[in-house]
């Protein structure tokens, strides 16, 4: 059935996934833009959120971890059957890059990981088309040369959209790269199915001097004119990356068929999907971002093409019980704190700060006072969530004079603990905001999250209303 995952695309693929199973992948993932995008979370009220909220950082930067990764780059390729001199040549340019553009460098290795995987879910049939800008997309063309081979390498489609703001330092930049590759040498391209109509559909003769058959329309070459989604387009869902749906569509007409099966493994507002699904392909999307899937489901798939989860599509990685939400934390702590602080409409705490014990935070008016406040957010997942858990969040109130502060356990505590926590709690003392007490410190757990359990505070900022009622901007739970 079409499915919409939530999760990072490299574990939703190596672990749901088949071998050979997808006809075509679209990609439109970060470009290494050095951008915060903010659009998903944007606020209601009409003002700014405060600097630490981004709905994803399409910035990178060195760490071990990833250092580590570059490092076993060589053994990673092998593993995926990549021919040993490519390998090595990829392993060696990253290593390289780190000493010189070590955020290129951070980002490849990242996608690498990611085109390793996507490549071993396509059919030998299969084609994918890889969304980037110029910023970044002759790096991507070197590790696409070594992942699928440079033979396989079919266009470089451009993209090209007029309108909006131009420098005048430089041309305008006003076209994105679409890198077409193939797993094989046999794949589909239904030339017939993007054709377009001639400018001139008389008088213009063959090099032979007979007459030309202009009923077929023009043999599509690799630049494409369009314009760019503005907001007031029909189609706009207040995404800022957000592609026309005419791009996906041409797409998807020349390299499937009808029943093929189409993977946007960075699906965010889910073009990809609507396009597949319209052209009668079969579709699997996967985002990050529990806030996309949770716009996707609601204005994409509901509200603008009409389907029903359970019937028409399905959504998994969303725990929807404990025994959810306990897998996620197996799979992913960092997907289940995320998954934490966006169940109680926090925010992912996601800049790397001082305060690196903050998962989150939900953000909240102080009457008379220009700038938000805000509950400090910690998840601890597990088994054995301590009396010195809730005594941490004494330090979270006083840094930066924090106002509150939240504790999420996904494990339930005994009785023992439970009374010992009530004791520690009452000890942080109360807030009066606006003529109402607030208790100072709190406790949920993932059981009482998942029944609509929030934290009790004020209304968070961004929200509608004076209550609680739905998730994050009042969408309907999933």
């Amino acid at each position: 059935m079409n499915t919409l995952y939530y999760g990072d695309c490299l574990t939703v693929i190596r672990d749901k996934m088949q071998p050979k199973s997808v006809d075509l992948v679209y990609l439109d993932p970060p470009f290494n833009s050095k951008r915060d995008y903010n659009n998903i979370y944007k606020d209601h009220t009409g003002r700014p959120l405060p600097d630490q909220v981004e709905a994803y950082t399409d910035t990178w930067v060195l760490d071990a971890v990833r250092m580590r990764t570059i490092r076993k780059m060589p053994q990673l390729l092998r593993e995926h059957a990549i021919d040993g001199h490519d390998a090595d040549f990829l392993a060696r340019f990253l290593s390289g890059l780190v000493n010189v553009q070590a955020d290129m460098a951070v980002y490849l290795s990242y996608m690498t990981e990611r085109l390793l995987w996507i490549k071993w879910v396509m059919k030998p049939t299969a084609s994918i088309y890889l969304h980037c800008d110029p910023a970044a997309s002759h790096y991507l063309k070197i590790v696409m040369d070594v992942l699928f081979g440079r033979r396989n390498f079919q266009n470089e489609f451009i993209w090209y959209y007029s309108g909006g703001g131009a420098s005048k330092k430089r041309w305008a930049r006003k076209h994105d790269i679409l890198l077409f590759y193939t797993k094989s040498k046999k794949w589909q391209f239904n030339v017939d199915a993007v054709r377009a109509p001639h400018k001139w559909d008389k008088g213009q003769l063959r090099a032979d001097g007979s007459e030309r058959d202009y009923a077929k329309g023009k043999i599509p070459d690799d630049v494409w004119q369009h314009h760019s989604l503005l907001p007031w387009s029909s189609e706009w869902l207040d995404f800022i990356t957000q592609k026309p749906l005419a791009l996906l569509e041409r797409v998807i007409k020349a390299s499937s068929s009808p029943g093929d099966v189409v993977l946007d493994p960075f699906c965010g507002c889910a073009t990809t999907v609507e396009a597949s699904n319209k052209l009668g392909r079969h579709w699997i999307g996967i985002d990050i971002t529990i806030h996309a899937i949770r716009r996707v489901a609601r204005r994409r798939l509901f509200e603008r093409m009409g389907l029903t989860e359970g019937e028409d599509y399905v959504i998994d990685g969303v725990p929807k019980n404990w025994e959810g939400a306990f897998e996620l934390w197996k799979q992913d702590h960092y997907q289940f704190q995320k998954w934490c602080v966006e169940k109680v409409d926090g925010f992912v705490n996601v800049k790397k700060t001082a305060d690196d014990g903050i998962d989150g935070r939900i953000y909240f008016d102080m009457p008379g006072e220009k700038i938000f406040q805000s509950m400090a957010l910690e998840v601890k997942g597990g088994e054995n969530v301590r009396i010195n858990d809730l005594r941490s969040l004494n330090a979270v109130l006083q840094f930066e004079n924090i106002q509150m502060a939240g504790l999420i356990t996904l494990h339930e505590p005994s009785e023992r603990q439970l009374k010992n926590f009530k004791q520690t709690l009452a000890m942080a003392g109360d807030i009066e905001i606006d003529g109402k007490v607030y208790p100072r410190r709190q406790l949920l757990t993932v059981n009482e999250i998942i029944n609509g359990a929030k934290f009790n505070m004020p209304s968070p900022a961004g929200h509608t209303g004076t209550g609680y009622e739905g998730d994050l901007f009042n969408e309907p739970p999933i």
